[in-house]
């Protein structure tokens, strides 16, 4: 084996140990600041291994206590390319440990995977990259164009205080970067008689999430009232609930569905493309998602008390909107619950680009090294990533943290799932894939 392929093995190996020893870091985001743990000693993690290798790194709390991002810039070959971002978020959603048949925060290394929140999201990619930016520092590697490393915070609230706190306020630290890569793309599906289709997502939907208010005449709850907050706003809800919204075919999904059809024979047509998405298994709840808007509530607040009808009851909707839609989606949402629902919202747009250039080049000649006879296809997210907050600064954004996975294995489950694991076999996988494609982008 050369050196550069000794090299690249240590980090093979590093990168197990990263992912455990940064699952063991409770990073928990519930959505409210006083809460939030973990943050800050994740980023000074990160920056130390970064340094203890020759990096000069940026930490940055971004305007909230503890709530800590690390920027560091690797130089490459030719300064006048635009510069690549590849970013990963530190904090992951609660964990219930009862649940769980490892402790959610143990990092356990076992039966071949490693598990723990965060293991899939994303703490995986996290690990993939940290290891890699040691590898290149370690064994002056130069890359083609500059890389900046980003590990951010606060991405599982929308990055309030990470990705989007950073674009609107410290911008000069992803200067010159044209491109990203981050989350939820690269990682397989088995369609057919082992044949893998590596799924590369190019495009995600918008968040919304919405706050519906109603008001009433308060009183007491044995009387008879007209006008009662809690009836209206469960009016609304329900008939928010039980709306479909238009079927819309994104040309993201369309290459996906063709792709799969040519893979596979099966046929997705369009007088039944609902039904058909079926097929596609496990996969069918993420897919599927991406064929409408979605509007589903989340929360109710009312009342505080049981014989006092309340002047006032809240919702909360989260809306998944799709990209091009944002301004048809407020003009349905406004007929749809009429003027007396009023309605607050925080939200991020939608994000889409083309399946083509040098960048998808790269990510498929990486890929077909490692995995030869697989397929690469584009896909859309249902879900968010910080991709929304960085296309603000004109960066085409992609997914893409290269996974080869079991064909058993419900990949999109582990999401915010119970026992969420991935395969160690998988992280060493993306570590070569990774390697590859950052000396070749």
């Amino acid at each position: 084996m050369s050196t550069t392929g000794n090299a690249l093995a240590l980090a093979e190996d590093e990168v197990v140990t990263l992912v455990s020893e940064l699952i063991r870091i409770d990073t928990t985001n519930t959505g409210d600041p006083a809460t939030v743990v973990g943050e800050r000693k994740a980023a000074e993690w990160v920056a130390e291994k970064l340094s203890e290798v020759g990096y000069e790194t940026t930490y940055v709390e971004s305007g909230a206590k503890g709530r800590g991002n690390v920027v560091a810039r690797l130089q490459g070959a030719d300064p006048s390319r635009g510069a690549l971002l590849v970013h990963g978020h530190l904090d992951v959603v609660p964990a219930d440990a009862s649940e769980w048949s490892v402790h959610p925060f143990s990092g356990a290394v076992q039966d071949g995977y490693v598990w723990g929140r965060g293991a899939v999201d994303m703490k995986d990619m996290v690990g993939m990259t940290l290891a890699l930016a040691r590898h290149f520092k370690r064994n002056d590697i130069v890359p083609p164009r500059d890389i900046v490393f980003a590990f951010l915070a606060d991405e599982e609230a929308g990055g309030l205080f990470g990705a989007k706190w950073l674009v609107e306020n410290r911008p000069e630290l992803f200067e010159g970067v044209t491109e990203a890569i981050s989350e939820v793309g690269g990682f397989s599906i088995t369609l057919k008689d082992d044949v893998r289709a590596y799924l590369v997502e190019t495009a995600e939907k918008g968040i919304r999430w919405l706050k519906l208010r109603v008001k009433g005449t308060a009183g007491h709850g044995s009387m008879i009232h007209r006008d009662n907050a809690v009836a209206k706003l469960a009016a609304a809800v329900t008939k928010l609930d039980q709306h479909q919204w238009p079927l819309i075919i994104r040309p993201s999904v369309r290459e996906f569905l063709d792709g799969v059809t040519e893979i596979t024979g099966l046929d997705f047509p369009e007088d039944d493309i609902e039904g058909s998405i079926g097929k596609l298994g496990a996969l069918s709840r993420m897919i599927g998602a991406t064929l409408r808007d979605t509007a589903n509530p989340t929360m109710l607040s009312a009342g505080y008390k049981a014989n006092v009808i309340p002047s006032t009851a809240e919702a909360t909707v989260d809306c998944r909107i799709l990209p091009g839609r944002e301004e048809a989606f407020d003009r349905e949402l406004a007929e749809l619950l009429g003027p007396d629902v009023e309605r607050e919202w925080v939200g991020l747009p939608p994000v889409e680009t083309t399946f083509d250039g040098a960048l998808v080049d790269a990510m498929t000649a990486s890929l077909l090294a490692e995995d030869p006879g697989a397929r690469v296809l584009p896909y859309m997210l249902s879900g968010g990533t910080d991709a929304k907050s960085f296309q603000q600064l004109g960066i085409r954004n992609f997914g893409f943290s290269p996974l080869k996975l079991p064909a058993d294995l419900d990949f999109s489950g582990l999401f915010h799932g119970v026992d969420e694991r991935v395969p160690v076999d998988a992280l060493k996988f993306g570590v070569r894939v990774l390697d590859r494609f950052l000396r070749n982008s």
